[in-house]
């Protein structure tokens, strides 16, 4: 967390010098021991200190937990100060978790999604911001399974404001166990056509579809998906994976969580 001052941005060089890592993530929602509070992104004091290493080490994508709400200001969690943050810092790539998705029970009938809707049309107001990703972890699992509505209004939403090439997949599926019943659920969810006529949605054709669930993600953190695909595996889980594929795939399609009735 920026909150810390010097002591993070000397924890960032150590992660970038031993640990290699090839991204950032802050909860911004998230208050360090001794705060009351979280912190925005956008804060010139606070933030930039911390964005401005991360340009300095050369690891430039910034990871934010957005939406969700946690810690003891939920507003902390709104994405609204991405904007001008990514507007500062257009060399770095922000990646919002849960896509500002306040609550799953907290969507309107009009297809509003609190925080999120409010988030896409702050974007639609600055066309040119290209490096905002809006990621589906939870979001896509909890509404799909309760709220299949606004999953659609949100997923329409969100493609209409950032484009599908900035979309990117997620389950958090530690919290869920097997990631597998998300990915069925994605690959046969379909926004209505009411709602692709009265709202003009793009549909959720199997091209975006292919760049959601990895193309974008594979772009975005610079990996050849043709070399890759081609590429013989070596290590003893891919191993185990191609033994796996060999006998016969058969996936378990057992999932975790609760659906409210």
């Amino acid at each position: 967390t920026p909150q810390l001052g010097q002591a993070d941005l000397d924890f960032m060089d150590q992660q970038a010098g031993a640990l290699k890592v090839d991204a950032w993530k802050g909860y911004t929602g998230a208050a360090p021991k001794g705060f009351d509070r979280g912190w925005f992104v956008d804060d010139e004091r606070i933030a930039y200190p911390m964005l401005e290493r991360a340009r300095k080490l050369g690891v430039t994508r910034i990871c934010l937990h957005k939406g969700l709400p946690l810690g003891p200001v939920a507003d902390y969690n709104h994405p609204r100060d991405v904007i001008k943050a990514a507007r500062d810092f257009p060399d770095l790539d922000f990646v919002l978790y849960h896509a500002g998705l306040r609550g799953v029970w907290e969507a309107k009938s009009t297809g509003e999604v609190p925080c999120t809707t409010e988030f896409c049309q702050m974007k639609k107001q600055a066309p040119g911001l290209r490096n905002i990703y809006m990621e589906l972890g939870s979001t896509f699992g909890q509404l799909v399974t309760t709220n299949p509505g606004a999953c659609a209004h949100l997923l329409g939403q969100v493609i209409e404001a950032f484009g599908a090439d900035h979309v990117l997949w997620g389950t958090d599926s530690i919290w869920y166990g097997t990631p597998q019943w998300q990915i069925e659920a994605f690959r046969r969810f379909e926004i209505p056509q009411a709602l692709l006529e009265s709202h003009r949605y793009a549909p959720l054709t199997r091209p975006v579809k292919e760049q959601i669930f990895g193309l974008n993600a594979a772009r975005l953190f610079g990996v050849d998906v043709n070399a890759r695909r081609n590429d013989i595996p070596q290590d003893y889980l891919s191993r185990m994976k191609m033994a796996y594929l060999d006998d016969g795939a058969d996936p378990s399609h057992r999932w975790y969580g609760w659906v409210r009735v």
